[in-house]
């Protein structure tokens, strides 16, 4: 990446942080998708003064090739878009040849999820050991709460208070929510803070809620890496992952009657329309169990 170009994606980056509140996992979003823009306007001898619409949508095209999915590329446009747009407010360029083109429509897929039962044996994989114990809170906090893992690993030890019931999480835009939690779970998390969590320590000094075997915070892919496992171990024939604990705790407020607003808000979605999506996910269950039991096939 030439010095010129590093600057004006450092520069983006600086402003999506400080005038517009993203988390770190988001601005890394939008890091990858401007290196591999970067990338491919090197690769062509493009900048970013002289590529044409025509050169995004062949950018976009090429990312297609590579497998990536409608949504990541709708992602990716509006990235560009947004990018481009910053430029000509700096007064860095003039023209944005992403404003012109088409929104990527977005394949609406219906999100996996458990089933009671199967959300029943992955919680119940964990062991009796330390690290079990730590796995087994973890997964319970997720499915009880609906919570992205990188509002997992961001918690600290007074985001809990389980005397009260609640846990605070910062969510995306730096917008805190406060989520009511069963007792149960608040007390999975008392015992974990007062015993497992200091056994897990040792010398280190974090505040962080949970964390290694080594005493240091979790990363989102140690996250990922102990609940792939956990699902390959329990025998549930599914493609379980961290998200799939927040597709299944909204799945089964909606299936048990929940108000889609207060879905809503606990989900953290600034848009009620990307709640809706498990609202169809309910619906399809019904119907599925209505073509099984209905007498007239």
């Amino acid at each position: 990446m030439n010095k010129e170009n590093e600057r004006d994606v450092h520069d983006y980056l600086s402003f999506l942080k400080i005038e517009k509140g993203l988390s770190k996992s988001t601005l890394d979003s939008y890091k990858q998708d401007l290196v591999l823009y970067q990338n491919f306007l090197e690769e062509r001898q493009l900048t970013f003064n002289t590529i044409t619409p025509t050169d995004i949508i062949q950018f976009l095209k090429v990312e297609k090739e590579k497998g990536k999915r409608s949504k990541t590329l709708a992602r990716l446009q509006s990235t560009l878009k947004n990018f481009h747009q910053f430029l000509i407010n700096d007064g860095k360029t003039e023209k944005n040849p992403a404003a012109l083109l088409n929104s990527i429509k977005v394949e609406q897929t219906l999100p996996d999820s458990l089933s009671i039962e199967e959300m029943e044996i992955v919680l119940n994989t964990p062991e009796e050991t330390t690290a079990g114990i730590r796995d087994k809170v973890m997964m319970e906090l997720l499915y009880g709460t609906g919570i992205r893992v990188s509002e997992l690993i961001d918690m600290k030890t007074l985001d809990v208070n389980s005397e009260m019931g609640f846990i605070s999480v910062m969510g995306k835009g730096q917008k805190e929510r406060i989520i009511p939690i069963t007792d149960y779970v608040a007390r999975l998390l008392r015992e974990y803070i007062e015993n497992t969590r200091i056994e897990l320590l040792k010398s280190n000094d974090t505040d962080a809620l949970f964390i290694t075997n080594r005493g240091k915070p979790f990363s989102r892919q140690g996250v990922w890496k102990m609940i792939k496992k956990y699902g390959q171990m329990s025998g549930v024939l599914k493609n379980i992952t961290p998200h799939t604990f927040r597709h299944t705790f909204a799945t089964h407020l909606i299936e048990n009657g929940a108000d889609l607003r207060i879905v809503q808000e606990l989900l953290g979605h600034t848009d009620i329309a990307t709640t809706q999506i498990y609202t169809h996910l309910s619906k399809k269950s019904v119907k599925e169990m209505y073509d099984e039991f209905h007498p007239r096939k």
